[in-house]
Order: structure tokens, then sequence, then C-alpha cells
């Protein structure tokens, strides 16, 4: 359990989205811990209830609940800022994602590009549908999750949808760069229009099963597993650790926008630290088509209130 002292979330209320597994999960569990209210933003929101079960199992009292959120399906995303019923919105952690391994290119409700469409459009498009919330509460954050696999790509803006060249691992990695270079250009609009929100973004390194602790009845690791990946502990961590990056990112009042937090030891594991953005995730130029590219896309400017 990771508890930050001198940085509490009592009174917070915070959205994570895809935390009913993986990191997202932790990133929630640690927040309860913390004392925040967590909404989990689930596309299943069976697994939704057991992750908010797993959680208070390890917090009681916790402060939870879930909204369905399929960020793949842009046309459900009013209904679920209607269901989020809050009044204020301390963050939003854009974390939920899908990674496919097949060869055939599939395509989201809209007939966008999968990895694409959920990873970075529809967190997007989400961030334009709670701007008016977010923008209203003070000092309120976009916390990006972005990845390492975004470090050796180049967005190809003339295919952003990789439909004449698809590569799984490659459509991955471009989905989390464009995830990445939204979440430093939300910064600098953000501040150019005098909105006290940051945007800050964060790559949790390299996160392993086999060295997360269980979390019945949502994840259980047997005791193979934790020897099998004891040796991968010098470079990777577990979900849990991963997580913790997220989390001092939401917490800590002396991180600001614009910022990359990651982990410290190359990288991949260790604790929260301030990186440089590589060249090509801050260029203002690949930036701006992709935004403009991605308001087309999706029908909404996340610093213009949509009108659906």
């Amino acid at each position: 359990m990771t508890r930050h002292s001198g940085q509490r979330a009592e009174g917070k209320t915070i959205l994570v989205t895809g935390a009913n597994a993986g990191i997202g999960y932790f990133v929630a569990e640690q927040l309860a811990a913390n004392g925040a209210t967590v909404v989990l933003g689930c596309r299943d929101t069976a697994k939704g209830d057991v992750a908010v079960r797993a959680i208070r199992a390890q917090v009681p009292g916790a402060q939870l609940r879930c909204v369905r959120l399929d960020l793949a399906d842009l046309s459900s995303l009013t209904a679920t800022v209607d269901a989020l019923d809050a009044d204020r919105l301390d963050a939003v952690v854009l974390n939920a994602g899908v990674l496919l391994s097949g060869p055939d290119r599939r395509v989201s409700a809209q007939g966008h590009e999968l990895m694409f469409a959920t990873n970075h459009l529809g967190h997007f498009a989400l961030v334009a549908h709670l701007a008016p919330i977010l923008t209203a509460t003070t000092n309120s954050r976009v916390i990006t999750v972005g990845s390492f696999a975004a470090r050796s790509e180049r967005l190809d803006l003339t295919d952003l949808q990789s439909e004449h060249d698809y590569r799984p691992k490659r459509s991955y990695g471009r989905s989390k760069l464009a995830q990445m270079l939204f979440g430093l250009e939300l910064d600098r609009r953000l501040h150019a229009h005098g909105a006290d929100t940051a945007s800050i973004v964060v790559h949790p390194g390299g996160a392993m099963d086999s060295l997360t602790p269980s979390r019945p009845p949502l994840f259980v690791r047997t005791t193979a597993q934790r020897l099998r990946g004891l040796p991968a502990s010098v470079v990777l961590h577990g979900k849990h650790a991963a997580a913790a990056t997220i989390v001092r990112a939401i917490l800590d009042t002396e991180i600001t926008g614009g910022q990359l937090w990651g982990p410290r030891v190359f990288g991949l594991r260790g604790q929260p630290h301030q990186e440089t953005p590589h060249a090509h995730m801050t260029d203002l130029d690949t930036a701006a088509e992709l935004w403009a590219a991605s308001s087309e896309l999706t029908g909404v400017d996340p610093l213009v209130r949509p009108s659906f």
C-alpha cells in the first residue's frame, strides 16, 4: 500500500480510466488509501465492481464508485459524464488502454483504428467533455499515462490510423506517443487560456504481473510466478510500484503542468522522478497537427465545450 505522507487527498474526487485492472487498479487503490473519492471508469462495470471490492478489502471505508466508460465508442462519452454526476473533479487519470498483437487491423464503433481510437482519441474526447468541470475546479489536474514504447516511435501524420501500413506493436507505440504529445500540448493550451488546470504526463516504466502483489479475486500471483519474476526485478517492477509515479503526479503540489515523470532507474523501475521529454514528444508543429486532426476525428475540442 502506498500512502503519500503530507500529500493527502481527502475531499478530492478523481476519475481513473481503466481502473478495474493492472496499473489503473493500483492507482485507484493508492488514491483511496490517501483519502480520495475515486471514480473507476470501466468498460465492463461488473469487472469494475470486482475491483471496488478488492480495494475495500485493502482500504476499509474507501470512497469508491464505478461508471461505465467505453473510450472506443465516442458516442457513449456524454452518458459517462452524466453518470459521473460530480460538482467538482480534482483530477482525471487517462490510463485505460488496449494493446493488440494480432495481425488484423481492428476498428472502433466510429471506424477508427482501435488502439489509436481507445488510447488517444477516446481520451482526447473525454477531456473535452470533462473540461468544464475540470477548469471550474481549483488546481485540477489531467494526468496522461504514456509509455516507454513511445520513445522509439514517430507519428506519421499522413497515416495516423495505420490504414496503409498496419503493424500492431508500432501502432500501439504511436498511439501512446500521440497521448504524450496531447498531454504536453494540453498544458500549453490550458496555460494560454488562463486556466489553472495542469496537464502532466507520466509513464509507468516496465511493469510485470510476476512482480505485482495479489489482489484476489482480481489477480492472484502464484509463488512460482513470483520466483520466476525475481531476476527481472533488477530492471523492472510491479504494477503497484508503477502506479506510484502516477499517484505522485496527482498529489504532489510541487509537480507542475507540462512536466514528464517516470521511474528513476533507466526509466523502467524505481522511485518517481522528473524526466526531460524527448524532442519528438515536444515538437510544437506535430502537436498542433495532431490536435487539429484529433478534433476533426472526434468532433470536439478539449478547450471548447462539446455541443452534443
